[in-house]
Order: C-alpha cells, then structure tokens, then sequence
C-alpha cells in the first residue's frame, strides 16, 4: 500500500515534472524526492515516470494511478482541514464592533491578522454608535467590541490591547495655543471643554476628557457631544477646546483645527472586549491576533526611540 508522503510526491511531480520544483514545493530535499518514487514504483511494480538528466514524464501506468489517486488525496486534505477547523472550533462567524475611523482601523488590521491565523473564521464588521457604547456588545449584537479604555465592566472582559496613543489637544486654528509645540492640560484651565454624552460609564468619560487639573482646577463645561465631527465642527467654531486620541487627528483632519501635543496627559489604550460568559474558540483565536498586532507595534514604538 502506497503512504500518503509517496502519493502527494506522486501527484506534485506529476504538476511539476521537475525533481528540484516538487522538492521545494513539498519542502523536503531531492534525493528524498527520488527515495519516495523509488519505493512507490517497487510497491506497484512498475515504472510510473520516464526520468533523464534533460526531463520528466508521467509514463501510462504512472498517469492512471495519479488520476485515481488525486481525487483520493484532495477528499482526505478537506477531511483533515475540516477536522482542524472543528478541533480549534474557529469555524463560523464572529461579529466585531467598533467606534470611529480609528477603532475601525485597527478591526481592519485584526482582519488581516486572522487570514492567516484563523482563515475558517468569517468576520462580520458592525460599526457601533458612540451614544451606544456597551449596548451592541452586552445585547449579543455584537460578539467582540475594538474599545478604548479603560473599560471596567464585571460582565465584560478586557482582552489585548491593540495600541498605545498619545494625546493631543484639538484647538480652532486662530488659538494662542494653536502654534505651541506641546501643552500641559493645566494651559486650558481657563478653556471649555466638551461634555461627552451619557452613554459610558462615567469613569471612561472622565479619562477621556479629564474635568480637573493636576492643580485642582475645574474645566468648564461646553455642549454636549455625541461624535467626534461634533467635537471638531464645534472646536472650528471656536466653541471649545478638546483633549483626543492621536488617531483623531489622522482620521478627522480638519483645515481650522490644529492638533497639539499634550505632554502631561497618560496615553490611552485601544483593546478588544468582549462578554465573559460567551468567550469561545473564535474569540480566544481574535484574541491571540489582537496580542500579535500588539507585540508588533510595541516593537515599532521601541525601535522608533
């Protein structure tokens, strides 16, 4: 009975009709390749390929036992590939929210990410609302949230982070600090900043938009806002003043707003999220992706220092 590494050099070589081109396409060396066809044709009984230093050629016998076999040989990699998917329990669909041009950057990424990882794996993006921060994902809309953080839920859990931002501050172009090389958030002690909506815990919203100076001072308090082309359209406006996540200024660029560095303002974080109780293979093999997108841009950020 033929073995299975014998039937797929059979079948490669068949393609190929090039001992150096199957060696490299099954990995193995050519010698090796020659030691599989030797033993294939002592086990049958007969010579399958005609061979000399100029070429190779599938000879009659060798042509009907490969047509019966590669079909044989593509049933059993389906069966082996199907079996994997269902071992791993990766196949299906997951569906993963996110907010903003940002949030929906790094989702693109963690799709690409999981083609290679996950490829039975189908990933549905569902854009979820600012106004609706938690909802989608705690109703089973959606099954894995890009969230940024903090995020301190006992319901939820908070998986890799995806990336580190720093902070800027968005000003309206004709702004004395519009032209400053860096800020420190007490510079704005005198400015108004925008409410964010109710629609976050509120110990998200306050490290979004900090309320209090390290020196005590209270920021005041400007319209309320849902989205971050409400915080910008009013910035331009000369409204109000707004502390965002670097990727803003990437994604919402705006000719009358300026984006200054804040220097004494923690980064903020960018991770996956999703229901405690309904984590699965699926979301466990995201998450695995999630900490390699991670692990590489820590790796961007050290070398760029």
């Amino acid at each position: 009975m033929l073995e299975l590494r014998e039937i797929e050099c059979l079948i490669t070589l068949s393609e190929q009709l090039h001992f150096g081109r199957t060696a490299h396409e099954l990995h193995i060396s050519q010698s090796r390749v020659s030691r599989l066809l030797r033993d294939a044709e002592q086990k049958v009984g007969g010579q399958l390929f005609d061979r000399s230093s100029r070429h190779v050629r599938v000879t009659a016998l060798g042509q009907v036992l490969i047509d019966r076999l590669r079909p044989l040989y593509e049933q059993l990699n389906d069966a082996y590939s199907e079996a994997v998917a269902q071992s791993r329990g990766t196949a299906g669909t997951t569906r993963l929210g996110f907010t903003g041009a940002a949030g929906g950057g790094y989702a693109a990424k963690l799709i690409r990410a999981a083609r290679t990882y996950a490829p039975e794996c189908r990933i549905v993006l569902r854009e979820v609302p600012c106004v609706d921060l938690l909802g989608p994902l705690r109703r089973g809309e959606v099954d894995m949230l890009v969230a940024r953080l903090p995020i301190r839920e006992p319901d939820l859990t908070v998986g890799p982070v995806l990336g580190h931002e720093p902070r800027v501050l968005a000003v309206p172009l004709d702004h004395p600090l519009a032209g400053r090389v860096s800020v420190r958030i007490e510079d704005i002690a005198g400015e108004t900043v925008f409410r964010l909506a109710n629609t976050a815990p509120s110990y998200w919203r306050d490290h979004q938009v900090p309320l209090v100076t390290p020196a005590g001072r209270t920021l005041r308090l400007g319209q309320e806002v849902r989205t971050c082309q409400e915080i910008l359209s009013l910035t331009a406006a000369g409204q109000g003043v707004a502390p965002l996540a670097e990727s803003v200024a990437r994604y919402y660029a705006q000719p009358d707003v300026a984006f200054v560095p804040i220097r004494d303002l923690p980064t903020t974080s960018v991770a996956l999220v999703w229901r405690t109780t309904e984590e699965n293979a699926r979301i466990r093999a995201l998450a695995y992706c999630g900490r390699q997108l991670g692990a590489e841009k820590e790796v961007l950020l050290d070398r760029s220092a």
